[in-house]
């Protein structure tokens, strides 16, 4: 537990309000969406970096430890304080300081909301692609932390494409500056993609500098509907065949499109066994061009009811659907083992084979959707309390498929207290210990986020 002197120290930072220490306070940052409950000791909430690189120095002098926490909706543990100490809320640094539209860049705290940054630079005519299922409320820089993609990763890449620059608070107590304000910087080692996916456990992000572009003229949505999983996977070579590349190409397998429909009282399937999502964007004409081209190739590979949006609130209407499914599949069951394996698209089809193979080895259900278009395929093996065992042991072998493919255990949740078990089944040895150097040199003391990425 925290020493009072240090308490006292604490508060004389951040302000009595802003530390927070009963029980109940507590608790509301004691998980994330994994529901893996962690208690700290106390919770800080900076308004500033200055107040964080002091925290951090006190806490590294008494060698207590602090975990970053954005909004809580990451996937993998990563915000929670598994081993007590301190966590470092951003909810008051959620400033959008600038967008600076000559430029074409922003700048912003990390407790900033995706989404609201989203709709500001909209106004602008401007876009930032990174497209989390959880944009309505995750924040930046947690989305900065796991190296967050999203929906629209498939076109437009992750996180870390539009990352240029960061200010980072060290456990040493010193601030430091990574990267640019410009497209373009290759002075020295790129701290910025280090910093970027390291879950918390090298420096604390206080201030972001993002690129952002011109907001696409058009976009063109169409939901297609198909039998099975099989002759719905079986349509991204066609698209790729084409040369085309969606803005988003999800596909939801029956499972989860019947646990959606349910959640939300509709129908849009028609009692269909798949279905996929795509979007288009850019100048009208090419948009409508291509959304034509990738209905028809869904036709002609045995779609049996597709759904053009007309309007933007038939977009939103279809998008609803695809971001119900997770919360919708505790329906199904009351626990879930959520994954986000990534395997080359052409495998896809022989992962979707192996899941199920490894589904009836173990008598449970697991339930696919994702993000097909680049691969990243989200495994939700659900279970009940009692069959636990049986889930992990079935989330080992996934993985162990996985790798055998070529692929990743995760594409964008990060590895956090979930997945650190697995990461020596993707990461050798060698790798693992130049990782764990690095970590020594930035964190010498372990303070920051320990317990994470490695066991």
């Amino acid at each position: 537990m925290l020493k009072p002197a240090f308490v006292k120290e604490l508060r004389s930072i951040v302000g009595t309000e802003n530390l927070l220490t009963e029980p109940e306070e507590l608790t509301v940052y004691a998980y994330d969406a994994t529901r893996s409950p962690g208690r700290p000791w106390a919770v800080a909430r900076p308004a500033a970096a200055r107040e964080v690189a002091r925290v951090l120095e006190a806490a590294d002098r008494e060698r207590v430890p602090v975990v970053p926490r954005g909004a809580g909706t990451g996937m993998s543990g990563g915000s929670v304080p598994s081993e007590g100490g301190v966590v470092l809320s951003f909810e008051r640094m959620s400033s959008i300081r600038e967008i600076d539209e000559a430029d074409r860049i922003a700048v912003v705290e990390p407790g900033v909301i995706t989404g609201d940054l989203q709709r500001e630079a909209e106004k602008r005519g401007l876009f930032y692609p990174p497209d989390p299922a959880s944009s309505a409320f995750c924040t930046i820089g947690g989305n900065v932390a796991e190296c967050a993609g999203g929906l629209r990763a498939v076109k437009y890449g992750v996180t870390r494409d539009y990352v240029l620059g960061l200010e980072v608070a060290l456990p040493s107590g010193r601030i430091i500056r990574t990267g640019a304000r410009t497209f373009k910087s290759v002075a020295g080692y790129d701290l910025t993609r280090l910093f970027v996916g390291s879950e918390g456990t090298l420096g604390v992000v206080t201030e972001i500098v993002l690129r952002l572009l011109p907001l696409p003229e058009a976009v063109r949505t169409v939901a297609a509907f198909f039998p099975d999983a099989e002759r719905a996977i079986a349509v991204l070579p066609l698209i790729a065949g084409r040369r085309i590349i969606p803005r988003a190409l999800e596909f939801v397998d029956r499972g989860a499109l019947q646990a959606a429909e349910s959640h939300l009282a509709i129908d849009l399937s028609g009692g269909a066994g798949s279905m996929l999502l795509i979007e288009t964007d850019g100048p009208a004409l090419s948009a409508d061009r291509e959304i034509d081209t990738i209905e028809a190739l869904c036709r002609e590979a045995g779609a049996v009811r597709t759904i053009r949006a007309a309007t933007p609130e038939e977009q939103q209407r279809i998008w609803k659907l695809r971001k119900s499914i997770s919360p919708a599949l505790y329906a199904l069951k009351p626990k879930k083992l959520n994954e986000d394996i990534v395997v080359p698209v052409s495998r896809i089809p022989e992962m979707l084979q192996r899941i199920a193979a490894i589904g009836n080895k173990y008598g449970l259900l697991i339930v696919n959707f994702g993000h097909a278009g680049d691969g990243n395929i989200h495994v939700n093996v659900m279970h009940e309390e009692e069959e636990r065992p049986k889930a992990e042991q079935a989330v080992r072998e996934i993985f162990e498929a996985v790798v055998r493919l070529q692929g990743s255990i995760t594409g964008e949740h990060g590895i956090g207290l979930a997945k650190a078990a697995y990461l020596p089944l993707e990461i050798g040895p060698d790798a693992i210990a130049v990782m764990r150097n690095i970590k020594k040199a930035f964190d010498p003391n372990n303070i920051l986020n320990p317990g994470k990425i490695f066991l």
